[in-house]
């Protein structure tokens, strides 16, 4: 058996080489404090901050930075979302260093749109895929939880697709997703978050300052309920639409887990 040789030596990098490594990355590296504070930068992401408040991929403003670093650090856990910067999009990754109570921030440049850049976005719909989603209804409760509003997640689950499929075929059913995908995203706000959630099933996640996502989950039922034209034949669905709204003190997972067993009810 072949063995692992390790060395125990440690070998430091001088300040100066570290420093000069760090200014040439093609990457934007930041530290921030547990506040947001911005504590060291290399000239890359010097570069791409500015001092607008940054957007997500759709244009709706992020949550400030402090409020983005407690979140990591409160959680322990990294968080990758796309940001557009006054000078260029981004994807940036938030890495809590929880010994010292700071963050440390990747800032990525990418020449495409973010979320096609990352694969984030269903290939047969176009819409945001399921980690997009979870992360846009993650900054939804943080905001309503931060700014005193509400945040509500519709489900709409396809039934007999399994039918559809076995009588006209699976590209027909890819075509159907396809036309409900576009139906749904034209039919509703500009500023809800459209996104495939599982294999027949969609999503919408909406903020607003009061009421339910009961308005939001009968515009969804009206527009995936009307019939379809599939190789000359019309066919219609069952489609369930369930929701649920939170003024954000409920976690992510709980949110989810309220709505998806409404859904099985």
């Amino acid at each position: 058996m072949s063995t692992v040789q390790t060395s125990t030596a440690q070998t430091t990098v001088p300040r100066a080489v570290w420093d000069e490594f760090v200014s040439e990355l093609p990457v934007g590296v930041l530290l921030q404090d547990g506040n947001g504070v911005v504590l060291a930068a290399n000239p890359m992401a010097s570069s791409l901050l500015g001092d607008a408040r940054a957007l997500d991929d759709s244009g709706a403003p992020l949550p400030s930075c402090a409020e983005l670093a407690a979140q990591v650090l409160r959680t322990g856990s990294p968080l990758t979302i796309p940001m557009a910067l006054p000078h260029a999009k981004v994807w940036a990754e938030y890495f809590p260093v929880e010994t010292r109570g700071q963050v440390l921030v990747l800032l990525r440049p990418v020449q495409a749109d973010v979320p096609h850049s990352a694969g984030l976005l269903d290939a047969l719909t176009g819409l945001p895929g399921r980690a997009l989603l979870l992360d846009r209804l993650d900054q939804a409760l943080i905001r309503a939880r931060t700014r005193g509003t509400l945040a509500s997640l519709v489900l709409a689950d396809v039934h007999r697709m399994a039918a559809v499929n076995a009588a006209h075929g699976f590209r027909r059913g890819d075509e159907l997703l396809a036309v409900l995908a576009k139906r749904l995203r034209q039919g509703l706000r500009a500023d809800y978050t459209v996104a495939r959630y599982g294999g027949d099933s969609f999503a919408v996640v909406t903020e607003h300052p009061n009421g339910s996502g009961e308005a939001v989950a009968a515009r969804v039922r009206e527009l995936t309920g009307r019939a379809v034209r599939l190789g000359g034949e019309r066919v219609r669905t069952g489609v369930r639409v369930c929701w649920v709204t939170s003024d954000g003190e409920a976690p992510l997972h709980s949110v989810i887990a309220h709505v998806e067993e409404r859904l099985r009810r």
